[in-house]
């Protein structure tokens, strides 16, 4: 925990690594998260389709980051997150001039049933 999961249409000029540790940083002060526990994983889409636009066109890109807590944050911390997250795809993901980039974010409670181990 947190379980972070960026998907993201394969087209954008994003840089991942910036982005990661600055979203563990921001994890670590505004959600009281150990940066050892900080995991994020990046997946490419191959197709991103917008509206009765053809895909091929390029003309829209998606980012979407979802953050899984352990419960116990408060509804104003997870809001935080989330437009800490927002500023940080601004800072991080390339303006390409004539794609329009749709950037969402949201932060969960992870399931009770929630497990782990490390070897």
């Amino acid at each position: 925990m947190p379980q972070i999961t960026v998907d993201h249409s394969k087209e954008i000029s994003f840089d991942r690594d910036g982005f990661a540790l600055d979203l563990h940083h921001a994890l670590v002060e505004i959600a009281a998260a150990k940066p050892e526990a900080c995991k994020t994983q990046f997946r490419a889409s191959q197709v991103t389709v917008f509206g009765y636009e053809d895909p091929v066109d390029l003309g829209h890109a998606v980012v979407h980051v979802t953050i899984g807590l352990l419960a116990g944050r408060t509804d104003e911390t997870k809001a935080r997150l989330t437009e800490a997250v927002l500023e940080l795809l601004k800072k991080h993901v390339e303006d390409d001039g004539h794609a329009t980039l749709h950037a969402s974010a949201e932060v969960r409670d992870l399931d009770p049933s929630y497990r782990k181990f490390e070897r």
